[in-house]
């Protein structure tokens, strides 16, 4: 298995949703021209975990895209940033603007803890709030899907709320299916919450 974490690469995001990639020897990351904007997906560093607890807990008020009922904190957080950086076919990406902004991030996390499981992986993608609406899940998407492979990475899963209808919509529209449900497998303080498994082999 690969420990290659990104290639070096430039890529466009065209006015039709397409990235158009080609390789390049940049070290510092993957860059995008998105509606006017560049923005860089790299490998999120301890510098952008502040960054990346605030768009978690963003997303935590919601009640749409994680179970965690409270706010967390960088220490919190840490012990799960540290694992991720130890375990190079599972890294953490941040997507920014020239401001050094993290506007978005994704991870690829262990389904199981066990070696035959390491052939699939748990997607995960969060998008600041204020930065909603600028496709930014869709480049993610697209850049973490093609990083899978040279991770060693078959199966690609995204395990979603069942009432998430634009996280469902967003998977579904690159080619990922239903591989199964959980009903009312989560006590959301207000309400029980299903989990949609989605999937995609590569």
């Amino acid at each position: 298995m690969s420990n290659k974490h990104a290639s070096d690469c430039q890529a466009h995001f065209t006015s039709d949703g397409n990235l158009n990639a080609s390789n390049l020897n940049d070290k510092n990351g993957y860059q995008l021209d998105g509606q006017n904007q560049p923005f860089v997906i790299k490998l999120a560093t301890a510098a952008d975990l502040p960054a990346i607890v605030e768009i978690y807990n963003q997303s935590i008020t919601t009640k749409a895209s994680t179970a965690d009922l409270h706010s967390v904190t960088v220490a919190d957080r840490q012990p799960w940033f540290d694992e991720h950086n130890q375990h190079p076919t599972r890294p953490i990406y941040v997507l920014k603007n020239l401001e050094d902004d993290v506007m978005a991030w994704g991870s690829f996390s262990d389904v199981k803890s066990r070696s035959a499981y390491d052939i699939s992986s748990e997607i995960s993608i969060y998008v600041g709030q204020q930065f909603h609406r600028r496709r930014l899940g869709s480049l993610l998407l697209t850049w973490m899907m093609q990083q899978a492979p040279s991770l060693g990475i078959q199966n690609i899963l995204a395990l979603i709320f069942g009432h998430n209808q634009p996280s469902i919509a967003l998977f579904n529209k690159f080619g990922f299916e239903p591989w199964g449900r959980l009903p009312s497998v989560c006590d959301m303080q207000g309400f029980y919450a299903d989990i949609v498994i989605l999937g995609k082999r590569l």
